[in-house]
């Protein structure tokens, strides 16, 4: 998360996330499941803008920036009024710190919704940091972190300091980790996006050897060919059932020699690991031509 402070308030950007590796460890009693995901943030952003208010109000302005197939079909879904966790998580924090101040929010969408990106997720964790820091409430980061895993599984993620870290418990639990290597990747989102409490509903508890330890052994130590080989995602099977768009990815990314591919998080997107830039840049060019109406070309920090 990039954080610059301007001339009326705080401008924030919120970067999208990939689990390289997501296991579905168990069911939880309250409908939750234990997970294992090693999550990675990537140069896809979001931009947040705040300003104080002389009211208490939250007012939030939803721009949709993302890129549109030429008929139109893809498009943000995000809401600009209370259900938009920004919203929530600016009334959690006000109610959390006894706070009386409002603020003006802008948010400009450039990660699609429903894609297993982490969007929202990301645009709630920029808010809590920021408001906090407009505020002046000195809400401390462990307090923030607790506020965070109340709003959503994956905002402590992005609260964190790291670009990689391993995600347990329900994901709130993160343990951070370095790498020496940046990562290539394309992105594909088809027109449809995927409900996470669907794809949830359906899912078993992952059987395999599938181990989140050795994944993140061969990242740290750039065996990228390794870690390629070990990328995994318990809820890709579950997600294909429901959507013929997530089969049709994996179909094409198979095509392609990308050095490995899977879903993030719940879909619908696809990713591919690229060998570098120029790589990646050719692998998008084909999936543009096959139709794909949103392919993006990041790379995670080192």
């Amino acid at each position: 998360m990039l954080c610059q402070s301007t001339n009326r308030g705080i401008c924030v950007l919120a970067p999208a996330k990939l689990n390289l590796f997501l296991r579905i460890v168990a069911k939880r009693a309250d409908g939750f499941h234990d997970i294992e995901s090693v999550m990675a943030s990537v140069n896809l952003y979001d931009t947040l803008t705040f300003e104080p208010l002389s009211t208490d109000d939250i007012e939030l302005a939803v721009v949709d920036a993302s890129p549109r197939s030429q008929s139109g079909e893809l498009k943000s879904e995000a809401p600009a009024g209370p259900t938009n966790l920004v919203v929530r998580a600016a009334n959690l924090l006000k109610e959390y710190a006894g706070c009386c101040q409002g603020a003006r929010i802008s948010l400009i969408k450039r990660i699609p919704s429903s894609a297993g990106l982490g969007g929202g997720s990301s645009d709630c964790a920029a808010a809590l940091g920021a408001l906090n820091r407009l505020w002046g409430l000195r809400v401390s980061q462990g307090e923030l972190m607790e506020l965070a895993g109340r709003l959503g599984s994956d905002v402590p993620f992005f609260l964190g300091k790291s670009p990689l870290a391993l995600c347990t418990g329900r994901g709130e639990l993160i343990e951070p980790f370095r790498v020496s290597t940046a990562l290539h990747f394309v992105i594909a989102k088809p027109s449809s996006g995927l409900s996470t409490p669907a794809v949830y509903r359906i899912c078993e508890p992952d059987r395999t050897n599938q181990s989140a330890e050795r994944f993140l052994k061969s990242i740290q130590g750039g065996q990228i060919c390794e870690m390629a080989r070990r990328l995994h995602n318990g809820l890709q099977a579950p997600a294909e059932t429901l959507s013929s768009d997530v089969r049709r990815l994996r179909s094409l990314f198979e095509q392609e020699s990308v050095v490995g591919h899977q879903m993030s998080g719940s879909g619908s997107s696809y990713f591919g690991v690229c060998r570098s830039r120029r790589h990646a840049m050719g692998v998008a060019s084909r999936l543009r031509s096959a139709g794909i109406p949103w392919v993006r070309i990041v790379r995670s920090s080192p």
